[in-house]
């Protein structure tokens, strides 16, 4: 059983940056597996945002492109999303994934809300 935490989530202003951590239980999970970051809006669906292989490689959702930064530090166990220059349309329960063998584990989730 494979169980995240994610922190970091808050009220930040328009252009502002904030850095959300989720941390596994497991020991190298992250770097065995593909982990991502997703979000969901209140009356949408939950989306991709980033995601990281096992390999390191990263892609991005276009509206992210240029702002969001995945990365992950494998001594930790731990996946970074620095959000920077953050915009109103951001605001939504940002969500930590990774794959585990055949399944998939999800965290509990960390409010992002971006508004003056």
């Amino acid at each position: 059983q494979v169980q995240l935490v994610e922190s970091g989530g808050g009220l930040v202003q328009p252009g502002g940056s904030l850095r959300l951590s989720c941390a596994a239980s497991g020991s190298s999970i992250f770097r065995r597996y593909a982990s991502g970051w997703y979000r969901q809006a209140p009356g949408k669906q939950r989306e991709l945002v980033a995601a990281i292989t096992s390999g390191g490689s990263t892609n991005y959702a276009d509206s992210v492109k240029g702002r969001f930064t995945i990365s992950r530090d494998n001594a930790k166990n731990t996946v970074y999303l620095q959000m920077n220059n953050l915009k109103p349309e951001d605001t939504a329960v940002y969500y930590c994934h990774t794959y585990y063998g055949s399944a998939g584990y999800w965290g509990q989730g960390t409010q992002v809300t971006v508004s003056s």
